[in-house]
């Protein structure tokens, strides 16, 4: 874990676009990636009854679709106290065990900040 009050603009940015997923679309949590390029993607849970991802497992799939060949940072905006095993592993799987997450309150307000490692 490291501190997050040095967070720079640009994983500022990740957080703000996953709360307002997450405010939009009326979802438990709401996620954002940022690729090798600096491009941006975007998602919310999916909780349909054949398929349940979470949003930060949606926001890689999306990134993967649409090009992406490793990412430089995650952020998820949600209740929970710590980002879950299944998330880091898929932010590692593209980006690498030393990629941050970001973890933010549902106000925006950010906490901790692991490695997908």
């Amino acid at each position: 874990m490291t501190d997050n009050t040095a967070l720079g603009p640009e994983d500022r940015k990740l957080i703000t676009l996953a709360r307002a997923t997450r405010a939009r679309n009326a979802v438990p949590e709401g996620a954002a990636v940022r690729d090798e390029t600096g491009r941006t993607y975007v998602a919310g849970t999916v909780g349909l009854a054949s398929l349940r991802l979470s949003a930060l497992q949606t926001a890689v799939a999306m990134a993967v679709a649409g090009g992406a060949k490793s990412l430089e940072a995650a952020a998820v905006v949600s209740e929970a106290s710590s980002v879950a095993d299944t998330d880091r592993a898929a932010v590692r799987d593209l980006g690498g065990p030393d990629t941050p997450v970001l973890l933010a309150g549902t106000d925006g307000t950010p906490g901790p900040v692991v490695t997908a490692g």
